[in-house]
C-alpha cells in the first residue's frame, strides 16, 4: 500500500498545483476587477474609498491595476511575483484599513485572497507559466 502521507515533494504535481491555483484565484479577482475597470472607462462618476489619502481616483486606479492586471499577469504566469505585490497591498488595505471595523466575516475573504497572492509571491509561478518558458529561453 503506497503511503498518502509522505513529506517528499513531486515537483511536476507541485507546477500543476501552481497552475491550477494560479488560474483560480487570477479568475476568481476578474470577477472585481472587470467591474471596477468598467467603471473605470465609463461615464459615472468614481466613488470609492480614500483608506491612505491619496485621493479616490488615485486608490480606485491602483485597484485596477491590480484586481484586473494583475489578476491577468498571474493567470499567464508572467512576472508573477511582481505582480501578486500589488494584489497582496491592495487585499491589506481592503482587509485592514478598509473592513476593519466590519468584523472578521468582511474581513476574511480579502485575508484569504493576501494569502494566495503572498503564496505565489514566495513559490512564484511554477513550469507551466510564461515567467519559466521566457526565462527558460535565456
Amino acid at each position: 500500500m503506497k503511503n498518502s502521507y509522505s513529506t517528499s515533494l513531486n515537483l511536476q504535481n507541485t507546477d500543476f498545483g501552481l497552475l491550477l491555483f494560479r488560474l483560480i484565484i487570477g479568475g476568481l479577482m476578474l470577477t472585481h476587477g472587470i467591474p471596477k475597470l468598467l467603471t473605470f472607462f465609463g461615464s459615472e462618476e468614481i466613488v470609492f474609498a480614500d483608506p491612505i489619502g491619496l485621493g479616490e481616483t488615485v486608490t480606485f486606479t491602483f485597484a485596477v491595476f491590480a484586481e484586473f492586471v494583475c489578476a491577468i499577469l498571474i493567470i499567464l504566469g508572467w512576472v508573477t511575483r511582481f505582480a501578486s505585490i500589488p494584489l497582496i497591498i491592495t487585499m491589506a488595505v481592503a482587509a485592514i484599513i478598509v473592513h476593519w471595523t466590519d468584523g472578521f466575516g468582511r474581513q476574511e475573504l480579502p485575508l484569504l485572497y493576501m494569502g494566495g497572492f503572498l503564496l505565489l509571491f514566495f513559490t512564484g509561478a511554477g513550469k507551466f507559466s510564461l515567467d519559466y518558458y521566457l526565462l527558460k529561453k535565456k
